[in-house]
């Protein structure tokens, strides 16, 4: 849901899960959350796994939970310090004036402890309104971090 509600910002969005099937389609679920939330356009979206070209190309890899940041530090350790759950980079990464790749450097993530307040919770396997309420706190944290990532 972040991705295709990133998809604005002029920057690539790649995404990728830590645990996926690789090439679901996107379910009916996060499709009508997504549309709650007035998203009109559906790229032809499938599911994928992080690999380490999506790393390694990456400027910054942003999770939704603790656990996704501490795979990314075990499987990527070279991408530490620029990891980071959505929920700290809205409340740590300043919007300028830097480059983005200084701003996200200055916030030493690699030393920085992964907290219980930074996880959006995970809708998959719950009924609809679950869909929804996630994907209208995606929507208020990515307009508020989109602005940051140009």
């Amino acid at each position: 849901m972040a991705g295709i509600l990133l998809a604005d910002v002029s920057a690539r969005v790649v995404t990728a899960g830590t645990f996926v099937v690789e090439g679901q389609p996107m379910s009916r679920r996060t499709r009508d959350a997504l549309t709650s939330v007035g998203v009109e356009s559906f790229p032809a979206h499938r599911s994928h796994q992080l690999t380490d070209a999506d790393v390694d190309g990456a400027d910054l890899i942003i999770a939704m939970a603790g656990e996704h940041v501490a795979y990314v530090r075990r499987r990527h350790p070279e991408a530490a310090e620029r990891t980071a759950t959505i929920r700290r980079l809205v409340r740590d990464l300043s919007d300028g004036p830097g480059p983005l790749v200084e701003r996200v450097a200055a916030l030493g993530l690699a030393a920085t402890e992964i907290e219980l307040w930074e996880d959006v919770e995970d809708p998959a396997g719950g009924e609809d309104e679950v869909y929804v309420s996630c994907a209208k706190e995606l929507a208020q944290l990515t307009a508020e971090l989109a602005p940051r990532l140009r």
